[in-house]
This record gives structure tokens, C-alpha cells and sequence, in this order.
């Protein structure tokens, strides 16, 4: 069996995430979907769960942060192409997120854009050619490529 991710979310309007989420490609998954809380799926391996402040409550004695204002952490989703990270960024856009959150960052074999969603975490979508991702920056470099960490920022 694979394993999945759940990435569960504390969310203050939950019809507002639903809306966001499906309206960029997740679907909603109905079984596991009531009035506190509802699972989102990318893939058979990737979910997202959206949990209202008192169903967060039930997973976690911590304190909830503020994303708009606090970041703890940036998911990041795969895609087919340099164009499809525009195109799910245009999408974003369109369904009330805020493209661009942070600056886009274009390396010779990877390209991401990142995103707030409208309950303000942090997303990231990312484009690698593959041969780059199979031989690693170093090997890369070796057979005449550009990356070389911070600076290969354009």
C-alpha cells in the first residue's frame, strides 16, 4: 500500500476553503466531509483537510497560529511543466487566493510560483526537468548547468 499525506488545516470558513480548494483542482471527498470539517484530495496519495477551529481543537493542544501573519511551513505540489505552475497560479487568481506571496524563483531546471490561500497558508507549485532532478544540482552543474543555490535565482 502507498503511503498518503493528509496536510490538515485549521480553517475559519470552511464554505470559503471548499470553494477555494475545488475551484484549483482538489475534490472534495464527500465521506469524510460534514459541517467541521472536509477532505479535499489531489491525488490518491495528497489530501488536504480543512478543520474548523473546534474540530482543530480535537487534533492539537497547540495554540492555532495566525498564517496571515506567522509561517511555519510552505506545501508544496508537483506539476507537469513550466506552464502548468503558470496556469494553476492564474486559477489561484481567479479563485481568491493570492498568487505571487512570495517572489517566483526560475533556476535553469526548476521554476515554482507560490500562493496564499484565502485562509492564508502558503503554497508553492514547482516545475523540475527531470533529468535535472535525477543527477541532483552538483552532477547537474558538472554537465554544464546553472544552478548554484541562491544565486541561480533569476
Amino acid at each position: 500500500m502507498s503511503r498518503m499525506i493528509f496536510i490538515n488545516l485549521p480553517v475559519a470558513d470552511l464554505e470559503r476553503a471548499k470553494k477555494f480548494y475545488s475551484s484549483i483542482g482538489f475534490t472534495n471527498e464527500p465521506r469524510f466531509t460534514d459541517d467541521t470539517a472536509a477532505a479535499m484530495t489531489l491525488s490518491e496519495t495528497t489530501h488536504v483537510m480543512l478543520l474548523t477551529p473546534g474540530k482543530w481543537e480535537q487534533f492539537s493542544n497547540k495554540a492555532k497560529t495566525d498564517p496571515y501573519r506567522e509561517s511555519s511551513a510552505i506545501y508544496a505540489v508537483t506539476c507537469d511543466s513550466r506552464d502548468a505552475v503558470d496556469e494553476m497560479l492564474a486559477r489561484v487568481a481567479d479563485a481568491g487566493g493570492k498568487p505571487d506571496s512570495n517572489p517566483p524563483q526560475d533556476f535553469e531546471f526548476m521554476y515554482s510560483r507560490s500562493f496564499e490561500d484565502p485562509e492564508g497558508y502558503d503554497w508553492e507549485m514547482v516545475w523540475m526537468d527531470p533529468a535535472a532532478a535525477q543527477k541532483g544540482p552538483q552532477e547537474f552543474n558538472d554537465l554544464g548547468g546553472t544552478y548554484s543555490g541562491e544565486e541561480g535565482v533569476k
